[in-house]
């Protein structure tokens, strides 16, 4: 189901009190909005909700208004919607956003009560950055990649036929999606192939960008991380059984120190992760399909990868 915030954020920016506005806006969206805070902001009930919903009401949205006045946004959405659920052939209901962040991340997942939810930070997809807003300058014809991206966490995250640690790691913590949580907990094997299997996904739903795209790299990123391929394979594996929050923080995330990414005295580029997924992935999709790869353990996963290294160098 697509659920549009976009007129109630606008009507915080076009009310007389805004930050007050914010908080009624915040309570009547509690269950999405709560979540996204909690798990890509920060804690809504600590000291500085207030501050960074002051700076988020009263940045200036030109651009945005800008980008939705000759983009179609909910039109995007909607095909993206439709599209993922075809190719993953999807038997559980899902929620995609359209809504407007507060500069954190461009887009992501949840899972909430069970439900799993895409949602898209239109702030960054403006085609043009913007300091008040912490706008990444995304050009609007990458929202049907992310959200496609995002729908496939979330039938991993929430299939009745999925075998993925994350879905188990869900269901224990009530059907709630924790980053942090998880991020402690699950296997980085999982992880990574968590995020490979997005990867294809974006690919097989919104073909046609620059290979770096998908990743969210820039075309430079993209060329060091090749270039370093092999190095980072053998980082990974090393750890591919190890559960640890640093992990998914050095292979998956941005914004990481040199030192937290240094193995074997040589710095990993900054989520690398994603393209040894997207790595790994790739023969379970060609031979087994997407339908499969987005509920399959990813030890099988794993499993038909080496099986098809193996075969072509015998």
């Amino acid at each position: 189901m697509l659920i549009n915030l976009l007129p109630d954020f606008f009507a915080v920016i076009d009310s007389t009190d805004r930050v007050a506005a914010y908080m009624r806006y915040f309570e009547a969206h509690r269950r999405i909005l709560e979540s996204y805070w909690t798990n890509y902001v920060l804690d809504p009930e600590g000291p500085h909700f207030q501050e960074v919903v002051r700076a988020t009401t009263h940045a200036n949205r030109d651009d945005l208004r800008s980008m939705l006045a000759r983009i179609d946004v909910v039109a995007l959405a909607r095909l993206a919607e439709t599209e993922s659920r075809r190719v993953l052939d999807a038997d559980v209901d899902t929620d995609v956003v359209l809504m407007v962040g507060v500069g954190a991340a461009n887009a992501g997942e949840l899972v909430v009560g069970g439900r799993g939810m895409a949602f898209i930070a239109l702030e960054h997809f403006t085609g043009q950055t913007n300091p008040e807003t912490s706008a990444l300058g995304l050009e609007p014809e990458l929202i049907p990649l992310w959200l496609a991206h995002e729908v496939a966490h979330a039938v991993r995250y929430t299939s009745p036929t999925s075998y993925s640690e994350m879905r188990d790691l869900i269901a224990e913590a009530g059907g709630n999606y924790d980053y942090w949580e998880t991020g402690r907990r699950a296997s980085l094997r999982e992880l990574i192939i968590n995020e490979g299997i997005a990867v294809q996904t974006s690919r097989i739903v919104s073909p046609g960008h620059a290979a770096w795209e998908y990743f969210g790299y820039a075309r430079k990123e993209y060329a060091r991380i090749r270039e370093a391929e092999s190095f980072i394979m053998r980082a990974v594996a090393k750890h591919f059984d190890r559960a640890g929050l640093g992990l998914r923080l050095r292979y998956l995330s941005g914004g990481m120190s040199d030192d937290a990414r240094t193995v074997d005295r040589s710095v990993i580029p900054e989520r690398s992760g994603y393209f040894v997924g997207a790595r790994l992935t790739d023969a379970a999709v060609s031979s087994r399909g997407l339908g499969w790869t987005v509920r399959a353990d990813a030890s099988q996963i794993a499993a038909v990868a080496a099986s098809q290294s193996a075969a072509a160098s015998a």
